[in-house]
């Protein structure tokens, strides 16, 4: 227990929730970063992990190395310095692979709701039994002592290849990342692997055509809501305070369900958990009580109410995200507007899915658009620009900026629902602020 383990960008949401999860393991752990503010960084805070500023001095021989993803020789001191003294490093995922290997482990992977699905296997798990977990959105847990670890299994860059957990579950395949994946027939490769080196049980969304198609030593079990599914969610009740359902297996119901979340991409999510947790032997009437208690993950169609106004604010990115975000906003807001705020998230993805965009904004009344978010990785060509996706919209669209979200002010009994990866959390802040004025000004 010696070493100390220094993190080479530490604020990353995965490298957070690694250094959090070993701290409570009882592991020294440190890092470094820029020193602008990410809300990953409050967790490391309270926990006091130091976050140190990026220097060649922090590359000693008595700590072991674990290197975000983002940085590179060319781009980053310290991982210059480690190359230079000849100090090996690993990455996130590299270091995931051998770690895991000292528990029971259950890998949550998918195109859409791993972060989601993840959240709420882990939720349900720690409060049956002590469960290790690792999360998207930043949060980990860490157990000396437990047997179970829980954690979200990226296909970015394959960066999945290195796990080996005796269960997964596999969410959904859809294109994404055109920065680095060719088309949908390489996604589905890169998940087809993956799904060979899962051991003991693999959980699959039944309904989705790519996944019918994967092969793998592990056990399939396929979930959804046809009858042809080993688990299937029936009777489905859709309320104000989330779903109702019932599992069905081998013909029996094996427990009703209540998840406190809304939209059919949620009952499927927890369909999985379920099913996974039924395997394994977890007892269904536990299963179902911490089921209830869920409250969500970061980001995840995360409500706040400003004066009387409903603001959401959810990460989604891709076209099937945004659909199924917005259809959560009607299934719990039916009569009210539902205004949707987005911001594209990198060149690459917006032009690869432009129509896709475009389709799925006009399931909202009213549109707004934020300026594409470009990532560190690319370079803006000017081959695509927000107002080509706004011209493709049916719906009314409108292009805004940080400085002025007044028009958003233009609809009444609105939900305003803001969208994307980037720094889609500015506007928020800029209406969120108009809203207060407005408030304290009509008082």
């Amino acid at each position: 227990m010696s070493k100390t383990y220094h993190f080479i960008g530490i604020k990353g949401s995965g490298m957070s929730a690694l250094a959090l999860m070993l701290h409570q393991m009882g592991h020294k752990v440190q890092g470094s970063d820029v020193e602008k503010y990410y809300f990953t960084q409050r967790g490391l805070e309270q926990a006091g992990i130091p976050i140190l500023a990026f220097s060649e001095e922090n590359i000693t021989a008595d700590v072991e190395l674990i290197a975000g993803n983002a940085f590179r020789q060319d781009n980053n001191v310290e991982v210059a310095k480690a190359i230079e003294l000849g100090y090996s490093f690993k990455r996130y995922h590299e270091f995931l692979g051998e770690f895991m290997g000292q528990f029971t482990s259950l890998g949550v992977a998918g195109a859409h709701g791993k972060t989601s699905t993840t959240g709420l296997l882990a939720h349900v798990m720690k409060n049956i039994t002590d469960t290790s977990f690792l999360i998207g959105d930043g949060t980990g847990r860490g157990s000396a002592s437990s047997q179970y670890f829980v954690f979200e299994s990226d296909e970015y860059e394959r960066h999945f290849m290195p796990y080996h957990p005796a269960y997964s579950i596999i969410t959904n395949i859809d294109f994404d990342h055109p920065d680095y994946f060719t088309g949908i027939d390489d996604v589905f490769d890169a998940f087809d692997a993956y799904a060979k080196q899962v051991k003991k049980a693999l959980f699959i969304f039944g309904e989705d055509e790519y996944l019918r198609r994967i092969t793998s030593p592990a056990k399939i079990y396929y979930y959804g809501f046809e009858e042809s599914n080993d688990f299937y969610a029936t009777d489905i009740t859709r309320t104000v305070n989330g779903s109702d359902f019932t599992v069905m297996h081998k013909g029996e119901a094996i427990g009703r369900f209540h998840v406190p979340a809304f939209g059919r991409h949620n009952i499927l999510n927890a369909t999985a958990v379920i099913a996974n947790l039924f395997v394994e032997g977890f007892d269904m009437v536990l299963v179902a009580e911490h089921l209830k208690t869920f409250s969500g993950v970061k980001r995840r169609f995360t409500e706040k109410k400003i004066s009387d106004t409903i603001v959401i604010d959810d990460f989604a990115h891709h076209p099937t995200e945004i659909i199924a975000t917005l259809d959560a906003a009607r299934q719990k807001y039916p009569s009210k507007e539902i205004v949707a705020i987005f911001q594209p998230h990198t060149f690459t993805r917006t032009i690869a899915l432009l129509d896709e965009f475009a389709a799925a904004l006009n399931e909202a009344d009213a549109v707004y658009l934020a300026q594409i978010y470009g990532s560190a990785r690319e370079v803006d060509n000017g081959d695509v620009k927000v107002e080509d996706l706004a011209d493709r919209i049916k719906k009314p669209a409108k292009v805004v900026t940080v400085e002025n979200v007044s028009p958003l002010l233009d609809h009444n009994n609105a939900v305003y629902v803001f969208m994307g990866a980037g720094d889609i959390q500015l506007y928020e802040r800029s209406f969120e602020e108009l809203l207060a004025n407005l408030t304290k000004n009509n008082q």
